[in-house]
Formats: structure tokens, C-alpha cells, sequence
């Protein structure tokens, strides 16, 4: 039989102060405003199965929010660091390809001085391609070349272009 199980008292009227105005907000994340309801559901004496027919989830859910609201208080109402797909490029890698992408290509014409236009670097192609991001990645992924590019397997055919 399972043990009866309800939220501690609050610590202060602050702290129940804030939980029972989350539970009644509107414009909250969702998530906590049920977590909330959960802990107020149990001060006002609703036993973990009442808590869970009232809010529509399971009493695994609830017993599991109870008990992390008793050990960590109002941070409990929040989701631990560290869920979803770790990053696949470092911040610095990130940070890299954000100025490498807000510069222009090498070869873009620009104006000079007298109006008139001219390339800054002459021998460079005018549009960016990914040989430009994959150097720092080389060895480590194969890139999908740009439509319209030679197919690299030397099928002797292009590309399709996505228009």
C-alpha cells in the first residue's frame, strides 16, 4: 500500500504566497503553473490520487513533483539543466561561423572612395560555399554541396537545385 504523501508546509507566507499566485496564473509557462497546482492541491489537504484526477496527469507525476518540491523549494517547480540533444558545434564554433556569415564573400564588389566598384579580393569567388565552413570541421563531417555544384561522387551530373 502506498504510503500517504503530501508537500511539506511552506517555509514562509512569502513562499506560499508565491506558489499559490503561480498556480493561478495565466501568463506563466505552462509547466510551472501545474507544478504549482500540484503543491497548492496538496496543502489544501487533496491526497496524490484527488491531485491527479483534478489536474489530468498520472500520480507518478504528482508523488515525483511532491518530492522534488520538498528537497528543492520554489527551484523545484523548474526543469533541470541538461535535457534535450547536446550542442554539435561549440560556442566558439558558433561564434565563428556567425562572423564568418555577417562578412562579405572575398569577392564581392564594394565602393571605393570615388564611387566606383570594385572587388576586394579579385581571384576569390563572389558568393561564400561551404569549403569556407567545412575547414574547420575537416576530417570530421562530410558536407552536402550547394545545388547546382559538380556531384562529388564523379557521376558527371549536377546537382538538383531546390527551385
Amino acid at each position: 500500500m502506498p504510503k500517504l504523501m503530501f508537500a511539506r508546509p511552506p517555509v514562509d507566507a512569502v513562499e506560499e504566497r508565491k506558489i499559490r499566485k503561480l498556480a493561478g496564473a495565466r501568463h506563466a509557462p505552462a509547466d510551472c503553473i501545474r507544478r504549482a497546482q500540484m503543491i497548492a492541491l496538496s496543502w489544501d489537504g487533496l491526497r496524490v490520487p484527488a491531485i491527479a484526477a483534478a489536474l489530468g496527469c498520472s500520480p507518478k507525476t504528482v508523488r515525483h513533483r511532491l518530492v522534488r518540491f520538498d528537497a528543492d523549494g520554489l527551484d523545484g517547480l523548474g526543469d533541470r539543466p541538461g535535457a534535450g540533444r547536446r550542442p554539435r558545434i561549440s560556442q566558439a564554433q558558433r561564434s565563428q561561423l556567425i562572423a564568418l556569415v555577417a562578412s562579405p564573400p572575398p569577392g564581392r564588389l564594394v565602393r571605393d572612395g570615388a564611387g566606383e566598384l570594385s572587388a576586394t579580393d579579385a581571384t576569390a569567388a563572389a558568393v561564400w560555399t561551404l569549403d569556407a565552413l567545412t575547414t574547420a570541421a575537416r576530417g570530421r563531417h562530410r558536407h552536402r554541396p550547394l545545388p547546382g555544384a559538380p556531384d562529388p561522387a564523379g557521376r558527371g551530373r549536377a546537382l538538383a537545385s531546390p527551385v
